[in-house]
């Protein structure tokens, strides 16, 4: 429904806002019921959700979705290089490693800062361009359904995981205090302990694989 209402207007900025506001009255009633766990599985099917409808529109629809998705063309071109010639940023941890730092301490900041009002449309930013570079991959490729799994790339599972957990925990703090509701703060540190880990595994499998992942699509690619 987010993506249609934002075809219909043909606003950019306004399409992680729509994406946003169906999902995030469901991760507030879940904190208000003090159920850290609904929270992060509602946010975590929330991000499923919008990685299957970037990629399926984008595949579909190439040129309209890379008008209407932020920054989706810049990702897609930069990603294109790097799968047709293994240069690039993905497997250069000197590039991808401070991008990857940068956007996890402005999504923290923005989820501590905001109650996840803003830090939410930023994940939302970075699902669709994600979904974008799938979805035109796969529209080039001779196995579009094997493409659509394979260009979701593990360690970029792993980080959207991490990302989702993030900023759920990280909005308890201020809307606890705005909604009056109690935080259990020990499942809430283990909760950042495993995202904090995540973002760490996936700069370890990033480097790791990331060569090896990219002829691996250059195969499907046909």
């Amino acid at each position: 429904m987010s993506y249609g209402i934002g075809w219909a207007i043909g606003v950019p900025a306004v399409v992680p806002i729509l994406n946003t506001a169906v999902s995030f009255p469901f991760m507030v009633a879940a904190l208000r019921r003090s159920d850290l766990k609904l929270a992060v599985g509602r946010m975590l099917l929330w991000a499923l959700t919008m990685g299957v409808a970037a990629t399926l529109l984008s595949y579909a629809y190439p040129a309209q979705t890379e008008e209407l998705l932020l920054r989706s063309g810049d990702y897609r071109r930069e990603m294109f290089t790097w799968v047709l010639t293994g240069r690039g940023a993905e497997s250069t941890p000197a590039q991808f490693i401070p991008q990857q730092a940068a956007q996890a301490g402005l999504f923290t900041a923005l989820a501590l800062a905001t109650g996840g009002v803003l830090a939410m449309p930023m994940g939302a930013v970075l699902m669709n361009y994600m979904g974008h570079y799938v979805g035109t991959l796969a529209g080039v490729s001779r196995h579009p359904a094997a493409i659509m799994l394979a260009g979701w790339h593990p360690w970029a599972v792993i980080r959207v995981i991490s990302f989702v957990v993030l900023g759920v925990v990280l909005s308890a703090p201020l809307l606890s205090r705005v909604f009056r509701f109690h935080i259990d703060w020990s499942a809430a540190r283990r909760l950042l302990t495993w995202s904090c880990a995540g973002l760490v595994a996936d700069i370890v499998l990033k480097t790791l694989l990331a060569p090896a992942w990219q002829r691996l699509l250059i195969r499907l690619l046909g």
